[in-house]
């Protein structure tokens, strides 16, 4: 295992991996070794993460990065917050590459200028080559007029739609992460979407993919009459859509040895399975 950043760029061992640990600082005022001691956990902190970034092959977001530490035992789900706000602070002063976190397309400027660098005849030569193989991009039939299928997926996590975009985008299934569902807009375009082709002979099918927690759990019950919502506005129900949960199942999670966590515990600190937790006597929970 190599660390990334440091003088030396020395390999670390497992030995070292698994003295990784989220840095603390304790209550008042820091002695200087109780200082140093901090330091030190979080130049190695953010050395685990440069390490664990570089075996990737897709992006994820601050909150990700906390999911990953979670599933090794460097953090407890109630310090998910936490570890998102160290890293934050790691990207601003420069301890972690700032693209160390997937961006967040929906805020992304747009209308940036495009410049040519190459100068006329250079373009234009590009321009002819384009033009050359122009046939090639040409594209009279949709995909999906030879499929039995119509399929989207819907994804909880913006890391989810990083990991599955590749595939997605060769098979032209479209992707949207649930962070946005609460919005009218892009709910009824999948709708429309979903209308059109059932309307061609298709059997309409959303796949969906979420947390094995209590909250993701219920958003895969809930997917179908949040549809059924805006049957009238749009002139499309449901009611044929094949909803399929892939992930993340128990038998998913048994044949792959993930970690159980085996509290309710929630990212604020809080814990469902108590009482006075305002969520406890939800039906979704109490199953």
């Amino acid at each position: 295992m190599q660390a990334v950043t440091g003088e030396a760029e020395m390999p670390l061992s497992d030995r070292d991996v698994a003295r990784v640990v989220f840095p603390r600082r304790g209550r008042g005022r820091q002695g200087v070794a109780a200082e140093a001691l901090y330091r030190e956990q979080r130049s190695a902190f953010c050395d685990h993460l440069l390490e664990i970034r570089s075996r990737l092959d897709f992006e994820i977001g601050a909150r990700g990065w906390g999911y990953i530490l979670e599933n090794e035992g460097v953090i407890t789900k109630d310090e998910l917050d936490a570890c998102e706000r160290l890293i934050t602070e790691c990207r601003k002063s420069g301890e972690l590459p700032l693209d160390i976190c997937a961006s967040d397309e929906s805020r992304a400027a747009e209308n940036l200028e495009q410049l040519d660098e190459n100068d006329p005849t250079e373009k234009a030569q590009v321009i002819l080559d384009w033009i050359a193989q122009a046939h090639r991009f040409y594209t009279p039939l949709s995909f999906w007029e030879f499929q039995s299928c119509y399929v989207e997926i819907l994804v909880e996590k913006i890391d989810l739609k990083s990991l599955f975009s590749p595939t997605c985008a060769e098979f032209n299934v479209p992707i949207a992460n649930t962070k946005g569902w609460s919005d009218l807009n892009s709910r009824a375009a999948m709708m429309r979407r979903f209308g059109e082709w059932e309307g061609r002979g298709k059997r309409p099918v959303l796949l969906y993919c979420g947390d094995h927690d209590p909250a993701g759990l219920n958003i895969s019950a809930f997917l179908r009459s949040n549809l059924a919502e805006l049957a009238d506005a749009t002139g499309w129900s449901p009611d044929n859509l094949i909803i399929s949960r892939f992930g993340l199942n128990a038998d998913f999670i048994e044949r792959h040895g993930f970690p159980w966590i085996e509290n309710l515990i929630t990212s604020s600190g809080g814990r469902l399975d108590d009482p006075k937790h305002p969520d406890h006597g939800k039906d979704y929970v109490q199953r």
